[in-house]
């Protein structure tokens, strides 16, 4: 059973951060960020995601999130 990707306490702050495969700059396109920001917003809107910081750039991202203690 993977571990990987598991949240020992999902309410603390966790630093995540992923790079598209072989490092392709995709986000350069505005098109594609347009997509990665719609996500980010619906994620915060209606799963409780909770965003600290994020910078978004031309072949990866970086966030600190954490979630809403009262989240459904």
């Amino acid at each position: 059973m993977s571990t990987r990707y598991k949240f020992g306490d999902e309410y603390k702050g966790y630093f995540a951060t992923f790079a598209v495969v072989e490092w392709i700059d995709v986000f350069t396109r505005n098109e594609y960020r347009e997509i990665f920001v719609e996500s980010l917003s619906y994620c915060i809107k209606n799963k409780g995601l909770v965003v600290h910081a994020w910078v978004l750039m031309s072949n990866h991202v970086h966030l600190l999130i954490s979630l809403k203690e009262n989240n459904p």
